[in-house]
């Protein structure tokens, strides 16, 4: 129990240090959990190996994970990228590293092993940045997405053809009398026990589309029963506990017959998809998986041989370097051929250049099937990690990238204001298009204006005429009547274009009447020193009547909760006033004493207004003949 509390408390510790350091230079975590683990490897020594076995739950809950979310019917309507975009990835860089590692000298069998092997990339590290980067539903994102499943999927013929390719060695005799193949001798005590051990090539076959077809058929009429007899129970840790159960049970399955337990679980995640206890599995699941895949990037790092590399250092960074130029170059292609934009290309061929995960698997399963020899697995197994700590620079460089890629997006051209109004509306999104309609509705003349061409587009479709074009460019604010305008409304999205527009306006006409959106106080007090008249927070009066209604089914009366409200709305706008003299923007607020001092005096003053302002409407209601305290219609 000390050992084991030990090891907890050095990864723990490792992570917790590396982690938010790697997050807050800009790294992201898995390069962290990375660099935690090289850290650390030599304190874990021959812990490192016996750890990534647990390890490797994160990745195959995360596949779970991954299958849940992919009902068939989804997966059918991707099949054009899947087979298209991600079946020739796989295709091309098998072929292409294969024909290398022929002309190395490698024999074919090996050779198509190998290609298999560098064909497939991380989806644990790339799915884990690209969520953290916000990538995941751009088009890079989600072509990156595609292929990665496409080469989940291409694990199972894989696994099920490469003991087809093995090459068996002479029988020698035991010590004990027993027979082995030459290379199984050596590698007999350091694999776990399989029901294919002694199997001939063509019965792994059989047993591997067995297990895959088992999978299958216990997802689609086990599973349901099991969630039903756990429902009666009525206990939420049976939930999680039956999820674990699914997930272990099908790893365990996959490890007896010699097979990837991710893909098992892969499979058994898209057979539940379409489950009614599907966003219990995975609300039950997601804790564990985040903890296991930080363990996983860990045990990767720990896992790195630093004997193999100092053996020959050049010729094994050359390989790593030569494999993810080869497959950046075979995936730039393709991003062009499937006519991907600019930044997208980048980010689909800088993500998957590296291999990943599941080479982990291939490796291994190519040892226990004599396709790969010891010397040389160890080395793949070495570029494959290597390969994986490189990924998340490649991010980084993307990142610096992308912010150099200009748009080639056709500027539109901005509409010739033709119009002037005595009232001109900068922005026309909800709140823009709201205050246009009362106004024109009321008849006055108005003159919009939008920097969205959609959206002005949009509101000539309703016979709303807009003009397009930046409003906060000073030329477009003249053409549209500066000068002559009697209001000017600013409800452009960004806070910053809004206080300059304010500044502008205010100072070429300190007459003009300002009435202006604020995102949140802060931003009151920016557009307030910036000289406009009325501000108007975009979700403070709709916050004052769903106040107003839980008042009145708490028991006051229309009239009680109306006057608490207008009590309420105009003691906040003198506060906001109040505290608008003393805000600093060169002061954190929490640093301003002044600010925060008012603030509390202010909370006080509010509850003793209320209750006098309530005491008032009782009295009030009470002379009239009493109000019955029913929910007000607006």
């Amino acid at each position: 129990m000390q050992e084991v509390l030990l090891l907890a408390t050095l990864l723990l510790g490792a992570a917790v240090i590396a982690v938010p350091l790697a997050a807050r230079l800009g790294f992201g975590s898995v390069l962290g959990y990375l660099i935690a683990g090289v850290a650390i490897g030599p304190l874990l020594g021959a812990e490192a190996s016996e750890l990534q076995h647990i390890a490797e739950l994160g990745v195959v809950m995360m596949l779970f994970l991954i299958g849940l979310e992919l009902e068939p019917r989804v997966l059918w309507g991707m099949r054009h990228r899947l087979l298209g975009l991600g079946g020739l990835q796989v295709s091309l860089t098998t072929l292409t590293l294969m024909s290398g590692f022929m002309a190395l000298g490698q024999p074919w069998q090996a050779a198509l092993a190998i290609g298999w092997i560098f064909a497939l990339s991380s989806t644990a590290i790339v799915l884990q940045t690209l969520s953290e980067k916000g990538l995941m539903q751009t088009s890079g994102g989600r072509n990156t997405f595609s292929v990665l499943l496409t080469q989940d999927i291409a694990v199972i013929p894989m696994l099920a053809l490469i003991p087809l390719l093995a090459v068996r060695s002479p029988v020698v005799v035991q010590p004990d009398g027993s027979m082995a193949r030459g290379a199984d001798v050596a590698d007999a005590a350091d694999h776990s026990v399989s029901l294919v051990a002694d199997l001939p090539a063509w019965g792994v076959t059989l047993v591997t589309i067995g297990a895959v077809a088992a999978v299958i058929l216990v997802g689609i009429f086990l599973t349901r029963p099991l969630f039903r007899y756990i429902h009666h129970a009525k206990l939420r840790e049976m939930y999680t506990a039956l999820a674990l159960l699914i997930v272990v049970s099908i790893a365990a399955l996959m490890g007896l017959v010699g097979l990837s337990a991710a893909l098992g679980t892969f499979l058994a995640g898209v057979v539940l998809a379409n489950s009614e206890f599907r966003h219990e599995l995975e609300s039950d699941l997601q804790p564990f998986k985040g903890l296991l895949l930080g363990l996983f990037f860990i045990t990767v790092g720990a896992g790195i041989n630093f004997d193999v590399l100092a053996a020959d250092p050049v010729r094994i960074v050359a390989i790593t370097l030569a494999m993810m130029l080869t497959k950046g170059v075979i995936l730039y292609g393709l991003a062009l051929l499937f006519k991907l934009d600019t930044r997208a290309r980048w980010l689909f061929t800088l993500g998957l250049a590296q291999a990943g995960e599941f080479g982990f698997v291939l490796v291994a399963f190519s040892m226990d099937t004599n396709v790969l020899g010891d010397k040389l697995a160890a080395e793949l197994l070495l570029v494959v990690a290597l390969s994986m700590m490189i990924t998340p620079l490649l991010f980084i460089a993307y990142d610096q990238l992308s912010r150099r890629i200009t748009s080639k997006k056709p500027v539109e051209q901005e509409d010739e204001i033709d119009e002037k109004g005595t009232v001109i509306i900068a922005g026309v999104g909800r709140f823009g298009q709201v205050v246009n309609r009362l106004v024109q509705s009321s008849g006055f003349s108005t003159v919009v204006l939008d920097s969205d061409l959609k959206t002005v587009q949009l509101m000539r479709t309703f016979g709303f005429k807009g003009f397009f074009g930046d409003p906060t460019r000073p030329d477009i604010l003249h053409a549209a009547g500066l000068e002559e305008a009697t209001v000017l409304v600013v409800a452009v999205n960004d806070k910053a274009s809004a206080v300059k527009l304010v500044k502008y306006a205010r100072s070429q006409r300190p007459d003009l009447h300002i009435v202006a959106r604020a995102r949140d106080r802060v931003h009151v007090y920016e557009l307030y020193e910036a000289g406009a008249n009325d501000i108007v927070r975009e979700m403070f009066d709709s916050s004052l009547r769903a106040g107003r209604y839980v008042l009145e089914n708490l028991g006051l009366s229309e009239y009680e909760a109306s006057e608490a409200e207008m009590s309420f709305y105009h003691h906040d706008r003198a506060t906001l006033r109040d505290l608008a003299e003393v805000w600093d923007s060169n002061i954190a607020i929490k640093d301003n004493t002044a600010y925060i001092e008012r603030a509390k005096s202010a909370n006080r003053d509010l509850e003793t207004r209320l209750t006098e302002t309530l005491d008032e409407a009782e009295r009030k209601s009470l002379r009239a003949g009493g109000r019955p305290a029913s929910k007000s219609e607006d």
